[in-house]
């Protein structure tokens, strides 16, 4: 069912029609050539015959006559030689010196009328087959004869000679019946048949093999690489490609090419959708974090929102019984001193109500950190320069930074700075993170306050510092309240929460970027308002 296969049956089919059909014209052809020659044969030796007895038969010497047949009978290419009369009778037979006394040697027996066999007054021929009943003669023979009758016709010199033996109405005096044996030639014809069946044989041997090895070479090969390549490409092999070479048929090779080219787009369409799947995949990831950021920055918000709130009734409620106690600590202190006490007596109540003033005042700053948390100050925003706000900072910081040996510089490159901002929540901002970034720090450290536009439309402040740094556990909470990872516990954990409430308030956002053990940076990026829009608002 393939098409190899096919090809082969057609090749085979092909081969034999054209070995038989070939056969059979030769046979054919050569049997008329055969038959002229024998027939040329033929005439050529009745003329020959004819000549050698005319002057006998001209003179009517019998014994003439018989001598020169008895010779002619004598030729080996002259099976035997029979003369008739004009009444069909036996005249001279080579089989023996009386003719009557042969077994039919004219064949009446065979036929009713000897015309009926060699009909007509012209030269006729028969070939006589090996297995022909009519028998002319005592011998078998193992080939084939050639029987010519060449009638004796009533010529002039016939009927005006001297022995005036016909009348002038006789048309035929007689006839002469040769036979000419065939063995030779068709011995030789066979020999010629044999020689050319075997060469056909040889030669449609050969072209079907060479008609099956093109086949194979040219059709059957390429066909089969197409069939392993269709299967590899079927298990998801796509680098898969035709070999193609000059010596292929242009058929193959354009199907090859045709091939290789669907492949090309093929692998192009499938490495272009699998870029678009990895982009999809990567924007998909990118989209994905930036949602999980905002829902984690929207969790944040309502926490901090919720527990602003909250502060802000508690520090109401705890913030006058502060006051009070504080109040009367410093008067009963101050009580005290007037008191006429033993300084042994006195010094220790004293240290006590220091104590207790002093952690009075740390409560005290809890809640004003609490209501700072929780206030949302937003009646005093106008336009201001940032770098002038950081100057103030810098001025609050830098005798602080100095006592411990720490290195405070700043380098304000950007080239816009003009913010639309309340005062004092920005410079408590950037306070707050440079006091973190001071505890951080050892001694000899180094805190760098430094502005930039990442674009034209914001300014980034960056507060970067080469202290402990923050573990990456703890940069996810660093804007919780009341979270704090410093070692000392001075702090209450509201500083960078503060900070975070504020920059929202200021429509910005706030980065952290920190490594344990070489320090941090916290940016704030803020949105550029122009002083020319808030001279028109106003």
């Amino acid at each position: 069912s393939s098409i190899y296969g096919q090809v082969v049956f057609t090749i085979t089919i092909l081969s034999v029609f054209l070995f038989v059909s070939v056969g059979v014209i030769f046979r054919s052809v050569n049997e008329r050539y055969l038959n002229s020659i024998i027939q040329h044969i033929g005439d050529n030796i009745s003329s020959i015959v004819e000549g050698a007895l005319y002057h006998s038969m001209l003179s009517n010497d019998r014994s003439a006559l018989h001598n020169a047949l008895d010779v002619l009978n004598t030729l080996p290419d002259i099976e035997d030689v029979n003369m008739y009369d004009s009444q069909d009778n036996l005249v001279y037979s080579s089989f023996s010196d009386n003719p009557s006394g042969r077994n039919n040697p004219n064949c009446k027996d065979c036929h009713d009328n000897f015309n009926t066999m060699f009909p007509g007054n012209e030269k006729s021929f028969k070939i006589v087959n090996l297995d022909s009943k009519c028998e002319m003669s005592v011998k078998d023979h193992e080939y084939r004869l050639l029987m010519m009758k060449s009638p004796i016709l009533n010529e002039e010199s016939c009927y005006t000679g001297s022995c005036h033996a016909h009348q002038e109405s006789d048309e035929v005096l007689g006839s002469l019946v040769i036979r000419i044996p065939l063995e030779e030639l068709d011995a030789a014809v066979n020999t010629t048949s044999r020689n050319f069946f075997v060469l056909a044989s040889i030669t449609t041997l050969l072209l079907a093999t060479f008609l099956l090895f093109f086949t194979k070479r040219k059709i059957q090969r390429p066909l089969t690489q197409i069939i392993k390549a269709s299967e590899a490409i079927s298990n998801g092999d796509t680098s898969t490609r035709l070999d193609m070479h000059s010596t292929q048929m242009s058929d193959i090779k354009m199907l090859s090419s045709a091939f290789n080219d669907m492949m090309d787009n093929l692998q192009s369409a499938t490495d272009e959708l699998q870029d678009w799947s990895y982009q999809l995949e990567h924007k998909v990831q990118k989209k994905s974090e930036e949602l999980s950021a905002i829902q984690h920055e929207l969790i944040h918000v309502e926490r901090i929102a919720s527990l602003g709130k909250l502060s802000s009734s508690v520090a109401h409620e705890i913030n006058n019984p502060l006051s009070g106690v504080l109040t009367y600590t410093k008067l009963v202190y101050k009580q005290l001193l007037k008191l006429d006490f033993k300084e042994s007596d006195k010094e220790p109540m004293l240290k006590y109500l220091k104590v207790i003033e002093e952690e009075t005042k740390r409560c005290g700053d809890i809640v004003k950190g609490l209501l700072d948390f929780s206030r949302k100050d937003q009646l005093d925003f106008k336009t201001h320069h940032l770098h002038n706000i950081l100057r103030d900072a810098y001025v609050l910081m830098e005798h602080q930074m100095k006592m411990v040996n720490i290195t405070f510089s700043t380098d304000f490159s950007a080239s816009s700075d003009s913010i639309y901002c309340n005062v004092n929540q920005i410079k408590q901002a950037s306070i707050a993170i440079l006091l973190n970034a001071f505890e951080a720090v050892r001694e000899n450290g180094e805190i760098v306050m430094k502005t930039s536009n990442p674009d034209e439309n914001s300014i980034k402040l960056e507060i970067v510092d080469n202290g402990v740094g923050i573990d990456p556990g703890d940069i996810p909470h660093v804007f919780e309240p009341f979270f704090s990872a410093k070692e000392k516990t001075s702090g209450i954990g509201l500083g960078l929460a503060i900070v975070h409430g504020i920059v929202q308030n200021h429509k910005g956002k706030i980065e952290i970027d920190s490594e344990l053990g070489k320090g941090t940076c916290i940016s704030l990026i803020l949105p550029i308002k122009d002083i020319q829009d808030d001279s028109k608002r106003a």
